[in-house]
């Protein structure tokens, strides 16, 4: 019985650790809540259901628990999915074909990293196969370049 517990308590570890990150869709939202967190926007475009690099990089990245930690204190997520198998809400095509336009992407994946202003701090486009630990060590170089927050009075 003693094994039975054991087991069944590390199995709850294993599942308590693997924190389920908050995918935004509504860009505004993300960039209000950078803004008051003091953290950086990062904003995915992806074609989920069909981009085979998208693919990877949700597993191999987006999917890891170290990237979740990470996520976690740093960043707003923000998933921008063109899909080819699925239809997206009309208002969310929208948005997401302008914020295209706007931020010249010109393939997927692209992840733009973004002050709460909107401002691009930097980019990376497609996915090179890096691990989670060497994609979090390209983010935090970027990430490094926003200003610090404005001390307020």
């Amino acid at each position: 019985m003693g094994k039975l517990y054991s087991a069944l308590f590390l199995a709850a570890l294993v599942v308590a650790s693997r924190a389920e990150l908050a995918w935004q869709t509504n860009f505004e939202a993300a960039k209000e809540q950078a803004k008051k967190e003091d953290k950086v926007v990062l904003v995915d475009f992806t074609g989920s259901d069909w981009c085979g690099y998208c693919i990877r990089l949700k597993k191999a990245v987006w999917d890891k628990p170290e990237f979740a930690k990470f996520a976690e204190k740093s960043l707003v997520l923000v998933e921008l999915d063109f899909p080819h198998n699925k239809k997206l809400p009309a208002d969310l095509k929208k948005q997401n074909d302008k914020l295209q336009d706007k931020y010249h992407i010109e393939g997927f994946p692209t992840i733009v990293l973004l002050d709460g202003d909107g401002k691009e701090l930097g980019r990376m486009e497609g996915y090179e196969g890096d691990n989670v630990d060497s994609y979090i060590k390209r983010l935090e170089k970027i990430i490094a370049t926003k200003s610090p927050a404005k001390a307020k009075s």
